[in-house]
């Protein structure tokens, strides 16, 4: 591979993929060592929430700029176009409403609806037609504003509701710069329909199938024991069970569950288990983790938000990697591997981990709840601080020279997109709607394993890949979807598919995101608040 001939007229060194020693001469990177398919010894997946493609993308690379108070966004020549809103998508869509951009003062929105049946509604077999009615609630979005307590005015072209307006790079304009120096995708999906925990679970395993017990939003499983106790102790993989979670029940391994709360376990296998089955350093960390239930901050409207949101966390759902006490590793050289903490981790103890040289092979970042970009409680503006503050810290580490970073996002929230996934898992239950009543897709045999309640792929979703190895300024249009996360693990460790039903199986590969024979010679470094690159801050 042209790589390969690059490291060795290079020097393994001129890369930066030789562990990193201590002054005692102690290795401190043991990821450094593993061996790779790729360049990539340190893979770090930002999973983000709540946001379609067009939502965010609509008008990329075309920022309206000329705002008082609106970072400028001006696209390099040359800058592909995405597959977004233009022409008679702006100007008479088939919609009840046009999309109509939003303005930075209009960052803190209501929430949508992004259920598992009305998204299937919105699609309106193929039209794109229902985004207001089913999951726009019909709120134009002077009435969203004032849900959340925002005061800006609304303005816009009558009707104008919430739930079909989009951003562009005048506010999510670290996402555009990053697009500029690095590759997204215009062509990624949520494995399935549905809310947060699909998302999260089709990250990590590929599949919402294998529910051993369930409330109200998984189907064909037997009630949980209500909350978590001591019986429900972690412990070894159990087989999957006969359910699916379609919507946002509780992991059952959870103590900061309360007892109203709907909880949930699966079994089967997720990436962590082939993880360990390598001996491989890897986590989960999330904002709030190690105080769950006090842990919190004030987003950009005054709002106070709790940091940590159970059903973010996916890990939890499963005995065999869950920590269901929230214990902390025992030690901070223990960040990554087997311990008490079961891989499962606070936030900080990632930079803990990185800044010691120890960054964990594989670790996936869940943001502090209003850092996260979920509509309602969190913001654009809120999640760029979260995204650039992270990166910016990741590009000064020396690991930073093997390290990949995908941007992706767990669902919708039922924001509109023009463009409806392919139908690849079909699923015939009470709760499907796509293509008729109680159906998305007529054939039985289409079903994946007979696994019922995963209609899919569902909405189209941002993603982008932050690395010294990703293409400059690139549009991938390669047809991906959460799972296409797990197929880069296992493919870039050697470990081997989940099985047993997963998307990994048919996932689209990520690897044309990458050109592993020109890696970048400098770093980009953004400014937080607006951003826009820092000056002087955009190179080694």
């Amino acid at each position: 591979m042209l790589w390969k001939r690059l490291l060795l007229a290079m020097g393994a060194g001129a890369l930066g993929l030789v562990p990193v020693i201590s002054a005692s001469g102690q290795v401190q990177d043991p990821a450094a060592f593993s061996r790779t398919a790729t360049p990539i010894k340190h893979l770090v997946v930002i999973f983000q929430e709540n946001v379609s493609f067009d939502h965010y993308f609509a008008t990329y690379p075309f920022a309206a700029n000329g705002t008082k108070g609106e970072p400028a966004f001006r696209a390099a020549d040359g800058t592909p176009n995405v597959n977004g809103l233009n022409g008679p998508l702006l100007t008479n869509n088939p919609n009840l409403a046009n999309p109509q951009r939003l303005s930075r003062d209009q960052a803190l929105t209501c929430d949508q609806d992004h259920g598992y049946t009305d998204e299937q509604l919105a699609m309106d077999h193929g039209g794109m037609d229902m985004f207001v009615q089913k999951t726009g609630a019909g709120l134009t979005l002077a009435q969203c504003l004032a849900a959340v307590g925002n005061k800006a005015p609304a303005g816009g072209v009558s009707p104008n509701n919430a739930v079909m307006d989009y951003y562009d790079g005048n506010t999510v304009t670290a996402l555009w710069n990053y697009a500029q120096h690095f590759a997204m995708s215009d062509n990624s999906f949520s494995t399935g329909y549905g809310p947060s925990t699909p998302g999260a679970l089709n990250l990590i395993s590929g599949d919402t199938f294998g529910a051993i017990c369930g409330g109200s939003g998984t189907i064909n499983a037997p009630a949980c024991q209500t909350g978590f106790s001591t019986a429900n102790s972690p412990g070894v993989a159990a087989p999957q069970g006969p359910g699916t979670i379609f919507s946002d029940d509780r992991p059952l391994f959870e103590n900061c569950n309360a007892a109203t709360q709907r909880p949930a376990e699966m079994g089967g296998r997720n990436v962590g288990d082939l993880l360990n089955a390598q001996g491989l350093t890897w986590g989960w960390f999330q904002g709030g983790f190690a105080n769950c239930k006090t842990s919190t901050h004030t987003n950009i409207g005054g709002a106070t938000v709790n940091d940590y949101i159970m059903h973010h966390e996916p890990f939890q759902y499963y005995p065999q990697t869950s920590n269901p006490t929230h214990l902390p590793p025992s030690s901070d050289a223990m960040i990554g591997k087997q311990d008490q903490a079961n891989h499962q981790y606070d936030i900080s103890k990632f930079f803990t981990a990185a800044d010691a040289g120890r960054l964990p092979a594989v670790s996936f970042l869940k943001a502090p709840a209003f850092q996260d970009g979920h509509a309602a409680y969190s913001d654009p503006l809120d999640e760029q601080t979260f995204l650039v503050q992270t990166i910016n810290h990741l590009q000064r580490l020396d690991s930073w020279r093997s390290t990949a970073v995908v941007v992706l996002y767990d669902d919708s929230d039922g924001w509109y997109d023009h463009v409806e996934g392919p139908l690849v898992t079909q699923s015939q239950t009470a709760v499907d709607a796509l293509t008729g009543t109680g159906q998305c897709g007529a054939s039985a045999a289409k079903v994946p394993s007979g696994q019922q309640g995963r209609c899919g792929y569902g909405m189209r979703q941002p993603l982008l890949v932050v690395s010294p190895f990703a293409r400059t300024n690139f549009v991938d249009h390669t047809l991906t979807d959460q799972s296409s996360v797990t197929r880069f693990i296992e493919d870039n460790w050697r470990l081997g598919r989940i099985g047993a039903g997963s998307a990994d199986a048919f996932a689209g590969t990520l690897d044309n995101m990458f050109d592993f024979g020109r890696p970048h010679a400098s770093r980009l470094t953004l400014d937080p608040s607006t951003g826009q690159p820092v000056r002087g801050h955009d190179e080694d």
